[in-house]
């Protein structure tokens, strides 16, 4: 959570977003944010304090995508996808389950790799196929293993609005 300039969540109390809040404006023209049952605001100057609310002051951050975004095909929010449900995976794999030309499907893996949207997993032991086979691990080897970046994340998320 990031706020708006000139507030600052004070130390006393560390107020979370699921606590009612109070303000207190400072000398330094700082507003501090409280819990509104914050002992230390009993103890104020109560003209100085003043009534808050989240939503006024979390500063809100709209995603605007970068200009790859519309070199984007199908195909490759169709894998995008499929990394998000299942994490870690590779080429093959991946063309298999979504009965896609697996040419295709190693293209959009190096073309969304280039683009920072996905990323290689380095050769480690991974665990397996998440929520198909519990605890089974397997040894990173013969297929180059891909997952979803952040900017892959945002990217899912601005295309499902």
């Amino acid at each position: 959570m990031k706020l708006k300039e000139n507030y600052i969540l004070a130390k006393c109390c560390n107020p979370t977003e699921s606590d009612s809040i109070i303000g207190y404006y400072s000398f330094d023209n700082i507003i501090k944010v409280h819990k509104a049952d914050c002992p230390n605001v009993n103890i104020t100057d109560q003209a100085r304090l003043i009534t808050l609310d989240w939503l006024d002051i979390i500063e809100t951050v709209i995603f605007v995508p970068e200009a790859d975004y519309n070199e984007l095909n199908e195909i490759d929010f169709l894998i995008m996808n499929h990394h998000k449900i299942y994490g870690v995976d590779y080429s093959l794999k991946v063309a298999a389950m979504l009965s896609v030309d697996k040419k295709a499907v190693f293209d959009s893996h190096k073309k969304l790799r280039g683009m920072n949207i996905l990323e290689r997993v380095e050769p480690l032991m991974i665990q397996y196929r998440k929520g198909i086979a519990k605890n089974k691990w397997i040894k990173h080897r013969n297929h180059t293993y891909y997952n979803l970046t952040d900017k892959g994340k945002k990217y899912l998320e601005y295309s499902s609005k």
